[in-house]
C-alpha cells in the first residue's frame, strides 16, 4: 500500500464517510502521510490539491477527501472501495 503526505499547512479531518456531512472520527496533524487502502465517489470537495468527489479511504470508516493528500493525480490511485 502506498503512502501519500497530507497538503503542507492543513490539518485533515478523517470522517466516517465520504462526505463533510459525515462524522469526524479524528484529525490528522499537518505533516501526516496516509496509507490509501481504497478510493470511493462521494462530495465534491475543493481543497489544496484542487477539487475532487474522490475521498480516500485509510482505514476501515475512516475518509479523507484525496484534494487533502498529495497523490501526484486528480484520479484514482488505488483499487476502488467495495460495496
Amino acid at each position: 500500500m502506498a503512502t501519500y503526505p497530507i497538503a503542507p499547512g492543513y490539518q485533515v479531518n478523517v470522517r466516517r464517510g465520504p462526505s463533510t456531512d459525515s462524522e469526524v472520527v479524528r484529525v490528522l496533524p499537518q505533516g501526516s502521510s496516509v496509507s490509501i487502502r481504497c478510493q470511493t465517489h462521494g462530495e465534491t470537495v475543493s481543497g489544496p490539491c484542487g477539487t475532487s468527489d474522490i475521498w480516500d479511504c485509510i482505514a476501515p470508516g475512516q475518509y479523507v477527501s484525496d484534494t487533502y493528500v498529495k497523490t501526484g493525480s486528480s484520479g484514482f490511485v488505488a483499487d476502488r472501495c467495495s460495496g
